[in-house]
This record gives C-alpha cells, sequence and structure tokens, in this order.
C-alpha cells in the first residue's frame, strides 16, 4: 500500500472531512433558520391587519376626575403691565377602584394563519372624593367646578362595541369620544360629572359597563388608591404580564381565573397631580416661566410602567417549535455521520464524502418538511410526516451505499429513535433542558460503550 492510499484510507482524515462537513451543513441549517424567522414575520403581519380591523391590544387606563383651573401670569413689557390667563387641569385617582372581567377569546384566520383576539365584557366601579386642593397655590375662584369631567383612557377606539355610560351618584351620563385635555390619555373618552364644590367631604360612587374588541393582551392600569381586578376566560394558556402578577390564580382545562389587589404604595404616581398646559401662552415671559414649572408635573403623566395584565397566549407555535428544533441540528448531523462512519470502518465499506453531503443534505431538508407542512397541518402531524419521509428516504439510500440491509436498518433505528428523543424533548417546557441534557448523557454513553473496544489503529480497508 502506497503512501498516497494510506492517506486516502486514514480514518483520522476522514474523520477531520466528517468533521468539516457537518460544519459546512450548518450553513444551511442556518439559511432554514432564517426561513423560519421570515415565516413569523409574516405571521406577526398577519396578526397586525386582523387586530387593525378588529382591535388593537388594549390597555385600559381610568377614570381620572379632572378640574380645569386658570392660570394666571403677570409680566411687564415696557411699562405696560400684561395679565395672561391659561387654562390648566388637576387630575384625581379614584380612592377605590374595582374591575371585574369575562374575557371571550376568539381566533380568526388570516389566509393560513391563525389570529387570536378577544371581546372582553367589562364592570368598572370605584370610589371618588372630593377635590382637594389644598396642596396648590392655586385661588379657589379660578377652580371651575361647574367644567369637571372624567375620562377613560381606551388605547384603540375601534374596539368599543357598546356605548358606554356612567353612573355617578346615581345621575346617568354618556360618554362621549375624546379627552378633553392629552395630557393624561393621548386616546378614550369623557364625560361631564356633577360636584358639590361646597361640600368637601362628599364622596362620588361610579360605575359603568365597557364592551371592548381587543387582540391578544387585555392590560390595566393601577390608578386607584386600591385597585381589585378580577379576570375569568376560556382560554386554557394565559400569560399574566405587566408590573404585578395577580395575588390569586387558577388554570384548568376550562380557562382561568385570576385577581389582583395594587396599592397606591405599590406604584410610582400620587393620586393627584397637575397636567401640563391645554394650550401655550404667546407671551414669552409666561412661556418662560411655563418650561421652568411644567417639568415638576409632566413626570405623572405616563401611567404604563405599572399596568398589567394577561396575553392570550399561543404556547409554542409551529414557529417556535422549529426554531427549538433546529437547535438540535448538530447533534442529529454528527450522530448520524458518526454511525455511518462507525459502519464504514467495521464494514470495511467506504463511503464517498459526498454521499455524507446528500444525507447531511437530507436531515436538513426535514426542517423545511416540518416548517411547510405544520403552517397547514399543524406541528405533530407535520413532523411525524417530516421523520417518515427523511428516515425512509436514508434508509433506502444507505442500503445502496452499503449494499445490504442491515446497516441501513440499524441506522434507520437510530434516527427514529433520535427523532423520537427530540420530539419528546419539544413537547416538554419546564423539563426539556433536563431531559435534554440526561439523553445527551446517555447518547454519548452508548456511542462510548459501543467504540471501547475497537482498535482504530488496526482497523484496515
Amino acid at each position: 500500500m502506497t503512501d498516497k492510499t494510506s492517506i486516502k484510507t486514514s480514518l483520522s482524515l476522514k474523520l477531520f472531512i466528517i468533521g468539516f462537513l457537518i460544519a459546512i451543513l450548518m450553513i444551511p441549517t442556518g439559511m432554514i433558520a432564517v426561513l423560519v424567522n421570515e415565516r413569523e414575520n409574516r405571521q406577526e403581519e398577519a396578526f397586525r391587519e386582523v387586530s387593525e380591523k378588529w382591535g388593537r391590544t388594549q390597555s385600559i387606563t381610568g377614570p381620572v376626575l379632572s378640574v380645569p383651573y386658570k392660570k394666571i401670569f403677570e409680566s411687564t413689557i415696557g411699562n405696560e403691565k400684561k395679565v395672561d390667563e391659561v387654562l390648566r387641569y388637576a387630575h384625581f385617582l379614584p380612592e377605590k377602584l374595582n374591575i371585574d372581567g369575562v374575557i371571550n377569546p376568539e381566533i380568526r384566520k388570516r389566509g393560513m394563519y391563525e389570529v387570536v383576539v378577544y371581546r372582553t365584557e367589562l364592570e368598572i366601579s370605584g370610589e371618588f372624593i372630593a377635590p382637594d386642593f389644598s396642596n396648590w397655590e392655586i385661588a379657589p375662584e379660578n377652580v371651575m367646578y361647574d367644567k369637571v369631567f372624567v375620562s377613560l383612557g381606551i388605547p384603540d377606539m375601534r374596539g368599543v362595541k357598546e356605548n358606554i355610560g356612567l353612573l355617578w351618584n346615581d345621575k346617568e351620563y354618556a360618554f362621549k369620544p375624546g379627552t378633553e385635555t392629552n395630557d393624561i390619555f393621548s386616546s378614550g373618552v369623557n364625560s361631564k360629572v356633577a360636584i358639590d364644590k361646597d361640600d368637601k367631604a362628599k364622596k362620588y360612587n361610579f360605575s359603568l359597563k365597557l364592551v371592548l374588541n381587543g387582540s391578544r393582551d387585555l392590560h390595566f392600569t393601577p390608578i386607584g388608591k386600591e385597585t381589585n381586578v378580577k379576570l375569568a376566560s376560556v382560554w386554557t394558556d394565559p400569560s399574566f404580564q405587566g408590573a404585578f402578577l395577580p395575588n390569586t390564580h387558577e388554570i384548568t382545562d376550562n380557562g382561568f381565573t385570576a385577581s389582583w389587589k395594587v396599592l397606591e404604595l405599590n406604584r410610582n404616581f400620587p393620586q393627584s397631580f397637575l397636567g401640563v398646559l391645554s394650550r401655550e401662552s404667546n407671551a414669552p415671559m409666561v412661556q418662560e416661566r411655563f418650561d421652568k414649572y411644567e417639568p415638576a408635573v409632566m413626570q405623572y403623566n405616563n401611567f404604563s410602567s405599572s399596568d398589567f395584565g394577561v396575553r392570550l397566549l399561543v404556547v409554542a407555535d409551529e414557529y417556535q417549535k422549529t426554531v427549538r428544533a433546529l437547535k438540535y441540528s448538530i447533534m442529529l448531523l454528527s450522530l448520524t455521520f458518526l454511525v455511518l462512519f462507525f459502519f464504514e470502518a467495521l464494514n470495511k465499506k467506504r463511503v464517498h464524502p459526498l454521499q455524507y453531503i446528500l444525507i447531511g443534505l437530507s436531515l436538513s431538508l426535514f426542517y423545511v418538511l416540518l416548517l411547510s407542512i405544520a403552517e397547514h397541518l399543524g406541528f405533530n402531524c407535520a413532523y411525524f410526516i417530516s421523520v417518515f419521509s427523511i428516515v425512509g428516504l436514508i434508509t433506502l439510500y444507505s442500503k445502496s451505499v452499503f449494499g445490504i440491509w442491515k446497516p441501513a436498518m440499524i441506522e434507520s433505528l437510530i434516527l427514529i429513535f433520535i427523532y423520537g428523543f427530540i420530539y419528546i424533548i419539544l413537547q416538554l417546557e419546564d423539563y426539556s433542558l433536563l431531559v435534554g441534557a440526561l439523553g445527551l448523557f446517555v447518547i454519548l454513553s452508548a456511542v462510548m460503550h459501543v467504540s471501547r473496544k475497537i482498535d482504530w489503529y488496526n482497523i484496515k480497508k
């Protein structure tokens, strides 16, 4: 045997070539990951299209009691004294806020994609105390008690499906669109209400019903001094999100229930605050004073940092599971090539690198089949169809390479075991890492056991 022939038949060289081929074959695997991301983006586009028409993610803030007042600025220009008057708002949050809601989920289709939307029925009630201006240097005669209104923040008004009425101390009012002032909400409804400016101890009870369409997420802002929220739904896969988790929750095969209790001390904004100007003054001196003073009151305009709620979660859909399956592609390639190498070394049958590449491409094709079929038939059905197709293809090809059925059938059994192992891991959530690590340990132990007595230096082809 010449040195040239010895190099060609060297097992060490063949192992190096196999490792190099595995690295090369990870390129199409990476391209498949890009394809999965692209399809996932298309699914997100379908979600946006449906939510634009049905109702986007909703975050309910309010109600908030707003009291307008006049802010007087005096300035002197030359010998002329000028008085500039601007309209400001003082905002007061409820002492108690109770929200009881039922979420009715629906599945809407956009092409081949499924989108989770919902219709929620909320009963909102609570209590305000009389507005107190004693903490601010505002003259009582400048407070406009006859123009007091209540606002409710709703980010997507297209989701409102019923007129909203307000029961305010046994008097009925109707909400109208808009928020009067945009210093706390950018979108929502408002209603003028009556308060007794002479009775500083009076309390104002309120209640309203809100029927609202939304998509995927439903959030609330804990603006009450004590905020209590209770939700119920037939959706079995909720994901509780935001700044606060439920105090109690129960998830069963029939749906979920959850309740939150948030106190004033749990959030980072007070029960009352001054809002921004409704319009800017043209007087330079007034605007200069406004610019110096206003940042101190604008810090309370953003409540979103304290939002909490629920997402109607689609657990591990076909894209998420395909991405998880892709993470095991290097293990699949390595074990398949290792089995081929063992048969090649022990049966003295040479396998050309091109044949390794073809088998490796077949293993990569598995993920394309899985993704494309899963979009139409679901992940589980797609997985078994893809496994049957690829294992059958590799088994027939291996038989033609080795010329006998035994190594081909052994390889097919090993592939079925590996694919079955990956499938089990994909079905697990909390224990997937643990089971995966133990499974890899067992597989590596089996390989070491089989190869422990092979004298690799004396194997000749």
